[in-house]
């Protein structure tokens, strides 16, 4: 049952029970309103509670119903909450744990509301793209007043239902129980206090106002639309709550689903709603059961002790986890202890951690030079230097010395996962774990997994990735996996663009317009254009037929290797990031193109963004193909949370899909003709063209 009834002497209750935060599915909707006709029919009923089963009230609307006929069905939220509006028995909403989105537009529609402690209560559809669209514009700032309603709407973000008690003339809460667990009792109690009074007070008919009005709502607008460019959704939240202080209720109320409506359609909120569910998606694998038994990690050991290791350190350490690191000299250990603790006051000094959890998570971190020093240890993460011959002296100690049963990973971001595996006895137990830096930042983990790579043991590291807040996405073993595999190409393609005609700057600034968060070149820069300059090379004697321009080469024979050097593709400032065009650079690449017999062409910000995105697509495309990634959104999830794709376009194969794949595939007929381009890569790959044939989408 999606809401179950029982009655406590005068007082019906109401539970929703649709695991895991009582989602108002149309089931739900349905249990609820014959829930409420039962109550009403009942004589010897005289009020009734509405709470939630487990660890929520609700958290909102199915989001797999939106956009769906379901979702519109009778009884909507919209008919469920005028239903509770129109009752003439009093309901209370007895709130705990999470009070979200549609469930807090149906505790706004109660005549009554008690909360518990700890209650995360918040209107996060705009973090979706939307707007709420069961009247959550029009209550709440009638309930909690303009500027935190407003506030809450615009942020998306949950604020503890004590703060909201705290609130100058609140009327969202009634009264705060005493605790979680005394809250149905004080619930019953207070039905019973107002069973018998009347008018029923209803949300609706409070006022809402703000004593600068047009000032104030102009204000916000200069706000919001400095923080939100390339959102919609973020100002039309600010016209929706205005328009609760100036119009009519019923009037805002229809304002807010015409703006909801229309947001629904636009591609930002479909590209949001795509991630949403993507991001979810990404735990599950598909013959990976998820009640695969699990093996206990409990202490984590890290192999090299530089920024990478550091960084992962963090993350065990902030999750409660101790951690051990190994380095071969006792200078390299105390570098990376004394980065970890100037990390850590950092956060002290701007709030953002307390001394005394600072001082916890210090406590939990240990060193060692002795591989016999992690014989105990649950899960093993290799970071040390990128060359298969440091790799294998590594796993062979590990294999020498770890307990049976535990976990060995390597941090490796383009090496063989099953030739490292091999150097061990015990490959079940190995795979990758690659973290991207700074590592105690970002949110990407991808999870290698080998041939031979136990479904225990991936199925451990996955729920290990949620412990330490991390989205972790499966890859299976390529050169370079899902992520850089395909940066690759996108690199590949900025270097013609140099040989064809593009400045650096115009290249980046394009990509930057459209949404990235740092061009191509900007971003080499960064991590330091020698890395790529290594795997060059290792490319022109495995691949010698694989084109590359040979700029790149050119930039690092002059040691501009980046931001580490002070001088990239871009120069820079010691202690600054910006970047700051060199003309030697630009008179460099002007002589390369000369010495091809190139004529240099004006080349439009249209082309640049299409053949970088649009060889991410391709790649992406032979990746699904050949099983690398399980599903198309783990692609989007990689380049959103590790590569800096705009998030409003959802990811470049969700961005694909938008453009249409047989747009895609004549563009890439059109890139293959120009003389310098590799026109093999421009062939679709054979899912994109059969896609693409099709009328399909990814």
């Amino acid at each position: 049952m999606t809401a179950e009834y029982a009655v406590h002497g005068t007082v019906a209750v109401i539970t929703l029970n649709n695991p895991p935060v009582n989602g108002l599915g149309l089931a739900t909707r349905r249990g609820l309103t014959d829930a409420l006709t039962q109550a009403h029919a009942d004589t010897a009923v005289a009020a009734i509670v509405i709470t939630g089963a487990g660890k929520a009230f609700s958290g909102g609307a199915d989001i797999k119903e939106l956009g769906q006929p379901t979702a519109l069905q009778e009884p909507n939220l919209l008919s469920v909450i005028l239903t509770l509006e129109a009752a003439t028995k009093p309901i209370i909403a007895a709130v705990h744990s999470v009070c979200m989105g549609g469930g807090l537009e149906l505790a706004l529609g109660c005549h009554y509301r008690i909360a518990a402690p700890g209650c995360k209560v918040a209107l996060p559809e705009v973090k979706l793209g939307l707007l709420p669209g069961a009247g959550g514009t029009q209550r709440l700032p009638r309930a909690l007043g303009v500027e935190p309603a407003l506030n809450m709407i615009v942020s998306g973000e949950p604020v503890n239902s004590e703060l909201l008690m705290q609130v100058p003339g609140q009327q969202l809460f009634q009264s705060m129980a005493d605790s979680p667990d005394t809250l149905l009792v004080q619930a019953l109690a207070f039905a019973a206090e107002v069973a018998s009074l009347r008018p029923l007070p209803l949300v609706r008919h409070l006022p809402a106002q703000h004593p600068q009005g047009d000032a104030y709502f102009q204000f916000a607008r200069n706000m919001v639309g400095s923080m939100a460019k390339n959102f919609p959704a973020p100002l039309k939240c600010v016209d929706a709550v205005e328009a609760a202080t100036q119009r009519k209720f019923d009037d805002g109320m229809c304002l807010e689903r015409d703006t909801f409506l229309n947001l629904m359609w636009t591609p930002e909120s479909r590209a949001l709603r795509h991630l949403f569910m993507a991001e979810r998606l990404a735990s599950k694998v598909p013959d990976v059961p998820v009640n695969t038994a699990q093996r206990a990690i409990n202490s984590v050991a890290i192999i090299g002790a530089g920024t990478m290791g550091g960084g992962i350190a963090m993350n065990f350490l902030n999750a409660g986890i101790p951690v051990k690191m190994l380095e071969m000299k006792q200078e390299a250990l105390d570098r990376s202890i004394a980065t970890i603790r100037k990390n850590y006051e950092a956060q002290v000094k701007k709030g953002k951690l307390k001394q005394d959890k600072y001082e916890q998570r210090m406590a939990l971190l240990s060193t060692t030079l002795s591989y016999d020093d992690l014989k105990d240890a649950d899960l093993v993460i290799e970071a040390v230097f990128e060359e298969i011959g440091v790799k294998e002296a590594v796993f062979k100690e590990l294999d020498r010395v770890l307990k049976p049963g535990a976990i060995l990973a390597s941090n490796t971001s383009t090496l063989d996962v099953n030739q490292i595996a091999a150097f061990t006895q015990r490959p079940q137990d190995v795979l990758g774990t690659h973290f991207f830096s700074p590592a105690n930042v970002m949110k990407l983990l991808e999870v290698v997994r080998g041939i031979q790579t136990a479904p225990d043991v991936l199925a451990t590291v996955m729920a290990l990735a949620k412990r330490i807040k991390k989205t972790a996405v499966v890859s299976g073993v390529c050169d370079g996996f899902i992520g850089n595999r395909m940066i690759e190409q996108y690199g590949r393609q900025a270097g013609f663009l140099l040989d064809e005609g593009c400045t650096p700057a115009q290249v980046d600034a394009a990509m930057e317009a459209f949404g990235f968060a740092m061009g191509p070149f900007r971003m080499s820069d960064l991590a330091g254009n020698d890395i790529g300059w290594a795997i060059r090379k290792r490319r022109y004697v495995e691949q010698p037929n694989m084109k590359y321009s040979k700029t790149a080469d050119l930039l690092c024979e002059r040691g501009r290797f980046g931001q580490k050097t002070g001088a990239g593709w871009y120069d820079y400032v010691p202690g600054k990031r910006d970047a700051i065009a060199n003309a030697e650079v630009v008179k460099m690449i002007e002589d390369h193109r000369a010495a091809l017999g190139m004529t240099p062409r004006k080349i439009s910000d249209e082309e640049i963004v299409q053949r970088l995105v649009f060889s991410l697509v391709n790649e992406a495309a032979h990746i699904l193909e050949e099983g690398i990634a399980n599903k198309a959104s783990d692609i989007d999830v990689v380049y959103i949370f590790g590569y800096g794709f705009p998030v409003y376009r959802g990811g470049p194969l969700n961005y694909a899909n938008e453009v249409g794949l047989f747009n895609v595939v004549q563009a890439m007929q059109r890139f293959a003709q120009n003389p310098l381009d590799d026109a093999n890569f421009w062939q679709p790959a054979p899912l994109l063209a059969r896609l693409a044939a099709e009328g399909h989408t990814f």
